[in-house]
């Protein structure tokens, strides 16, 4: 069964970072594309970034482009997003998922066996 648990979230003042984790159980996430996504209320569900099965990054979303970045640790079996100068627009409900392909892909349908999320509020 495939696991993911995020967490990292909090309150963190504009220009801030925050690193999420991803923790995955029953699988290892080197076999595996793992996605980052976000939603805040009233938008649908955003991809941000992914990282392939070859440790290749993709980032999807232009508005996180240079600030954010995915990366995973395979020892650990967790994928990360560290996230720096932080802003009230990316206040949301962070979530990671996995894919059904070993390549980054853009639809969130392909991706399933979403975390719970994690909620990262920007604001002074």
């Amino acid at each position: 069964q495939l696991q993911l648990v995020e967490s990292g979230g909090g309150l963190v003042q504009p220009g801030g970072s925050l690193r999420l984790s991803c923790l995955a159980s029953g699988f290892r996430i080197s076999d595996y594309t793992i996605g980052w996504f976000r939603q805040s209320p009233g938008k649908e569900r955003e991809q941000l970034q992914c990282i392939s099965t070859t440790g290749g990054g993709t980032n999807y979303e232009d508005s996180v482009k240079g600030r954010f970045t995915i990366s995973r640790e395979n020892a650990e079996n967790t994928v990360y997003l560290q996230m720096n100068s932080l802003k009230p627009e990316d206040t949301a409900v962070y979530y990671c998922a996995v894919s059904s392909f070993p390549w980054c892909t853009y639809p969130t349908i392909d991706f399933g066996s979403w975390g719970q999320g994690t909620q990262v509020t920007v604001s002074s």
